[in-house]
């Protein structure tokens, strides 16, 4: 392949402005075909967005000979379907986060991968993004000094209708806001300090306005000897809702928010703000590596075993691993 031509299963509100879009600016990529299973919402996309073909079949999708690569942004209770059908057409997959519904269907899919020899990059984007690529320069150079801990706070408020969002029905992904959110912020962590020694955590359902669990902590070992703490609480108060990582080294903390924009540096006792200009697409430098990667210009900027490692986290963390 000289060019990557797209095709999205699952054209939904996630890709209208974070990563559909990005398929066109990024060299040597276009968007040619996309499928939603209501067929008029489907058109509608792909007329808004100069698209070529729609589709309500995804298995018509897959096997449009214009479409050499697929992307599925369907929940997660798809992703291992769609991905499998994918490598069976001989076409690469760049899959949406989290990687599946659990780490054993992570696993298949990573193995299918292999079965098929067909390539698999997890959508964990923002370790693509010049914020979290110069937050991970500065631990790799050692400017902190050695790193020593890091912490994790998000705390939200529920918002209204909340309950009826397939994001908080386990059967479709998994989990609950845990498990749409967490996903972005263990990578980073993975990806900053290395797979993990040690996992423990607990859930419970403090709120019971849906069925899925509404507050997690963790206590992980990365990589290093790195100690990391998690709070994921979604039953917070408006006065109390926080997006903080906090990285401490024996030279200096780094804080900043996963979920928007923001990072200062405290460095030998002075204090720093680091700024960033903002990502109209926040996909497009993941897109970019990827199509790299699809064209054998350079390697997989997220795995399928990176993609595993973080579900087998959250599988452990909420006791589901088995």
């Amino acid at each position: 392949m000289d060019k990557i031509t797209w095709g999205i299963i699952g054209c939904g509100n996630v890709t209208e402005v974070k990563s559909g879009p990005a398929f066109n600016k990024v060299t040597n990529s276009s968007l040619v075909a996309v499928m939603r299973r209501n067929e008029s919402l489907s058109q509608d996309y792909a007329l808004r967005h100069h698209i070529q073909k729609w589709y309500s079949d995804a298995d018509a999708l897959i096997n449009d000979k214009d479409v050499n690569a697929i992307y599925i942004a369907t929940p997660p209770d798809s992703h291992e379907q769609f991905t499998i059908a994918a490598f069976k057409a001989g076409k690469p997959v760049y899959v949406e986060k989290p990687m599946a519904l659990n780490s054993s269907e992570a696993l298949r899919m990573l193995e299918a991968s292999e079965k098929y020899s067909c390539k698999l990059s997890i959508a964990h984007y923002r370790r693509m993004q010049s914020r979290f690529l110069e937050i991970r320069r500065l631990i790799r150079e050692n400017i902190l000094g050695k790193i020593i801990s890091a912490e994790i706070r998000l705390f939200q408020t529920p918002t209204p209708g909340v309950a009826n969002s397939w994001r908080v029905n386990p059967l479709i992904s998994g989990g609950g806001l845990f498990h749409d959110l967490a996903p972005h912020q263990l990578d980073l962590m993975l990806y900053f300090f290395g797979e993990p020694k040690s996992i423990k955590g607990s859930s419970s359902n403090r709120g019971k306005i849906y069925q899925a669990d509404d507050y997690v902590t963790a206590d992980i070992i990365f990589g290093d000897n790195v100690s990391f703490n998690g709070i994921w609480d979604y039953t917070a108060k408006s006065n109390k809702e926080l997006d903080l990582c906090e990285i401490k080294g024996t030279r200096g903390t780094l804080r900043f928010p996963i979920f928007s924009d923001g990072c200062q540096l405290d460095l030998d006792g002075k204090t720093k703000d680091l700024y960033f200009p903002p990502i109209e697409h926040v996909q497009q430098p993941m897109i970019e590596q990827v199509v790299n990667y699809f064209l054998d210009k350079g390697p997989n900027p997220c795995s399928a075993a990176e993609g595993l490692i973080v579900m087998q986290i959250m599988d452990q963390v909420i006791g589901n691993l088995k």
